[in-house]
């Protein structure tokens, strides 16, 4: 079986440079030496969890580049490229584009020009594709998505706007399991993961402000920013290795771990990923 593929992107040009989540204050600038080493950690760590790192060249003027998840979903050697909301990220679609075509990648463009970012918003949780909308993500894109692949998708209203993404709130584990932050979905919502996914962990509010679900899964290894000692814990208890890694810098931008990283051969979770590694 061969390792994971992640794309990454250094943080040669991060920065705050414009205000379009909660969590986004030009005055709170980020140490760009700090970012740079916090960065490299992260890839170092996921190095060590067996995984292949792919880089994506940064691009002055694009500081957000830096946060790959957003790039595309994928699916099998399919990548539904992304079209975002905002104005200040569109300029990122061309390079994401242009890097998965040339790694092989059938690229499929966002239909009807629907707002869609990427594995920021769509996740595999074993057949299943989980669609967080209404902070960046249309749901009617989401179902033209899912028609497009042929796969089932139950789309997540998202009611609070520090967690704009479900990757935010969510992050599948298995193809049966799966962290999440309750406070950040309606009723609705937390039903429609209670009925599908079998074991859910619950993120306290205190974690989930420390981007606890923005969590990087390879294999057994579950790698998070610090300040989530209580999911750790369950982690541990669940049999996984959880591994902290500080990313305080990228969190000023509304981004962590999983935000920094684009699994380019499938989520673990994903049941489609695991069938065609086996």
């Amino acid at each position: 079986m061969s390792s994971p593929r992640i794309l990454m992107c250094p943080p040669t040009h991060y920065g705050i440079h414009y205000e379009i989540n909660p969590w986004m204050n030009t005055e709170r600038q980020a140490d760009h030496p700090l970012a740079q080493e916090q960065w490299r950690a992260l890839r170092g760590h996921l190095v060590a969890a067996g995984a292949t790192i792919e880089e994506l060249a940064p691009v002055d003027g694009l500081p957000d580049l830096v946060f790959t998840a957003n790039a595309a979903m994928v699916f099998g050697r399919k990548a539904v490229i992304s079209h975002f909301k905002h104005l200040q990220r569109q300029g990122e679609e061309e390079h994401f584009r242009r890097w998965l075509a040339a790694d092989g990648f059938e690229v499929l463009e966002t239909p009807n020009r629907f707002s869609f970012e990427g594995a920021g918003d769509a996740l595999f949780c074993g057949d299943t594709l989980f669609a967080g909308y209404r902070q960046r993500s249309d749901a009617l894109g989401h179902q033209q998505i899912a028609e497009l692949l042929g796969v089932r998708v139950l789309p997540l209203e998202l009611i609070d706007s520090y967690y704009y993404h479900l990757d935010t709130c969510f992050c599948p584990l298995t193809a049966d399991s799966a962290i999440y932050y309750p406070g950040a979905f309606d009723d609705y919502g937390q039903r429609v993961l209670a009925a599908n996914v079998p074991t859910l962990i619950a993120v306290e509010a205190e974690e989930a402000r420390s981007f606890a679900c923005n969590a990087v899964v390879v294999g057994k290894t579950v790698v998070t920013n610090i300040g989530c000692p209580h999911l750790h814990e369950q982690l541990r208890n669940a049999g996984f290795m959880p591994v902290e890694t500080p990313l305080g810098e990228f969190v000023k931008a509304g981004g962590s771990a999983k935000c920094l990283t684009l699994r380019l051969d499938g989520e673990d979770a994903a049941a489609w990923a695991s069938s065609t590694h086996g």
